[in-house]
């Protein structure tokens, strides 16, 4: 596994946001780094989806945010614009 691979697209490196956390080989930082560019993913997905432009993969963003939950790395609202993305 490329943890490079991984940040730039997530989804085709794990089957489902719990395997990220579930990763023995990725420290903390490294699985909440995944899991944030994933939900950064789904929320644009979102946004396409609302604009009529959908067609892409299946939401998971409740999955996304349950496994940062987990890894006690919840909502970013430090950082965190007033936009469907996030602010990223």
């Amino acid at each position: 596994m490329s943890i490079e691979q991984a940040l730039l697209d997530p989804a085709s490196v794990y089957s489902s946001p719990a395997s990220v956390t579930g990763d023995p080989t990725l420290d903390r930082k490294q699985k909440i780094e995944i899991l944030r560019r994933w939900e950064y993913d789904a929320r644009e997905l979102e946004v396409a989806e609302e604009e009529n432009m959908g067609g892409g993969p299946p939401d998971m963003l409740d999955e996304i945010l349950a496994a940062l939950n987990a890894l006690n790395a919840g909502a970013d609202v430090e950082h965190s614009a007033p936009t469907k993305q996030g602010g990223e």
